[in-house]
Formats: structure tokens, sequence, C-alpha cells
């Protein structure tokens, strides 16, 4: 029977013409094919090599009813996918689901009714398997949405206010900045503002109170007017540390929620001509790529975001086979990493 010698995406009924068979007996060689003879197997398949066909990755994997794909919602305000803390935490996950056969679907969404849509669509119209969630809130309507719609998923960060048990990969961010603050104060420094994150994010309150809990052991009071809150932009950075240096009393170190905020921060102390590490120190969190490249480099805690990515992943995957949530909960400590952004206060 003549065919076209040029491998091309030929459709399902030419393959089925070119073997001499039924369009259903080329669909169950492609996807059932014990159901079908060694002898119809091999003449199917050669056709379709002849052919250059090659099946529908997409359609294969709807009429098995999975999608063989991982979803995850990057909540970002429009314009300010910016974070490297999503791309170094993607590049963990990507990397893990690659090797076990997975696709990733990243889109993004600013926080809001808007995010929540998106969830939807991607469970409704079965376009993922299990998602993963990053920056989980106090009060989180995606997870209370998949809890209820039982989604497979695995949540980086815990979310206080949820009583039914999900998997999760979190940093302990009260303990991180705990550590933080008592290395400024062992170091002398006894006025130590911190300028934090959105309330409704969950790290958020975790790493106040580190804050708070380091200035109380050490018995001084906390001063309102020390505690900010930042939005993680470079920009709020360099806003709030210029508002903290116009106080009458300013202090003489920062401690910042994110290295964004403390990246704006070394700009704002920059402009005023103080040396960060000499006349204020700076310590950030998270340890992005940039922190290594600051002048001076920047002090910060070290979040392993490739290492979370594989992991999330594989507690994902330990889900998707049947393991409970309360096994697939885990809190890591950051690592203090001290460079040249902070030192003891000028006497």
């Amino acid at each position: 029977m003549p065919h076209d010698p040029t491998p091309t995406n030929a459709d399902i009924r030419r393959v089925a013409l070119e073997a001499g068979v039924s369009i259903a007996t080329v669909s169950r060689v492609l996807n059932n094919p014990s159901r079908v003879s060694a002898a119809t197997r091999e003449r199917v398949l050669e056709a379709a090599a002849r052919l250059g066909y090659r099946p529908n990755p997409l359609g294969q994997r709807l009429r098995k009813g999975r999608a063989e794909t991982v979803g995850v919602v990057i909540p970002a305000p429009q314009g300010r996918f910016a974070d490297s803390f999503f791309l170094e935490l993607l590049a963990g996950l990507g990397e893990g689901l690659s090797e076990a056969g997975l696709d990733l679907l990243v889109t993004t969404s600013p926080p809001g009714p808007q995010e929540l849509n998106c969830y939807e669509r991607l469970v409704e119209g079965k376009r993922v398997d299990g998602l993963v969630l990053a920056r989980t809130r106090r009060l989180d309507e995606r997870i209370v949405y998949l809890l209820k719609r039982k989604i497979p998923f695995v949540a980086h960060g815990r979310s206080d206010l949820i009583d039914e048990p999900f998997p999760y990969l979190d940093i302990d961010g009260e303990q991180g900045l705990h550590k933080a603050a008592q290395h400024l104060l062992n170091l002398g420094h006894r006025d130590i503002a911190f300028i934090g994150a959105p309330p409704e994010l969950n790290f958020a309150q975790h790493r106040l109170q580190g804050y708070q809990r380091a200035l109380a052991e050490a018995g001084l009071p906390l001063r309102a007017e020390w505690v900010l809150e930042g939005d993680l932009s470079e920009e709020s950075g360099y806003q709030l540390t210029q508002a903290l240096l116009g106080l009458p009393r300013p202090p003489t170190a920062l401690l910042c929620a994110n290295d964004l905020m403390a990246l704006g921060a070394l700009r704002a102390l920059r402009e005023r001509g103080l040396k960060a590490g000499r006349e204020v120190s700076v310590i950030g969190y998270d340890d992005i790529l940039l922190a290594h490249y600051t002048d001076p480099p920047l002090s910060t805690l070290h979040q392993p975001f490739h290492a979370m990515g594989r992991r999330l992943v594989e507690m994902l995957l330990a889900r998707l086979g049947g393991t409970a949530a309360e096994e697939l909960q885990e809190i890591w400590v950051p690592e203090l990493i001290l460079r040249g952004s902070d030192g003891p206060p000028q006497s």
C-alpha cells in the first residue's frame, strides 16, 4: 500500500488505513496493547513508524484520567514576579518532577479571589494531578478549597488557623529571627528594628515572634516605631529604612523579613553615606543569589530553596501514593550566614 515516506504527525485514521485495521484497533494498540494480538500490534506499530505518527500525550493522559502534571500558582502582584525565592524553589520542583516523569505547570495570579479561581480552573479542568502551594497564609482559602476537593497537595509553609492536617514543609522563621536577633545582641546592639512581612502571610507572624522573643529575653522594650510592615519588595525596604533613619533615635541594626527588603535597606544606607556593618547592621532572610553580590555582601538566614523544592516533590509523590498527611509535616531550621553587613555598634 502506498504511503508518504516523509515522517509527519499523521492522524490515527491514516495509521489505521496504512495497517489495514480499524481506528478502534489502533487506539487499543496505543493505549491497551494487551487486548490486541501480537501480529496486529506489530503491524500497527510498523505503520505508525512509517508514517512518523506520534500519539498526542495530552489525549493519552486524558484517556487514562491522569494529567501527569503538578501545578504551582505563584501569588505575585502584576509585574512583580521578580523574587528569586520563587525562581529557586521552582528549579528544585522542576528537577524533582522531571526525574519522576511528571511535568510542572506554572502560572501566576495576584493574591485574592482571582488566585482561587486559578486553582478552581486547574482542579475542575483536571489539568493537574496535584499541587504545590507557595507562601501559605494564616487563614488560607486555597488550603480549605483543596482539602474540601480532596486534591493531593503539599504546602510550603504552615497555616495556623486550619485544623485539618495537611502536608507541609516549613522553615522555622521564629527560630531563625531569634537566632539573628541574638547575634546582634551579642555584638552589643540594643536598638534593633524589624521590617516585617504582610501579616496575612503565615511566616510573617513566626518571624516577628522570633524578634520579639529575643528582645524580651534580653530585657529590652519593644518600641513600636521600630517595628514596621513591608510588602517584601526592595522598594518597601528602602522607604521603611529611610523612615527609621529619620527617627530622633534611629536604630543601630535592622532585621528584615526577606532579602529583597534588606537590599532596599542597604540602598537607603548608601544614599545617606552610611556603611552597612559599620554605622548600621543589616540582616536579611532567604539568602537569595543577589545577597552574595551586594556591597557589603548581605548577612542573612539561609533557606535551601533547591533542596526544599525537591523535598516537596518527594512529599507530594508520597501523598499521591496514599501516605497520610500527618506523616508529611516537616519544619527545617534556617542557617545564619554572616557576611559583611553586620558588625558591632559604633561606640
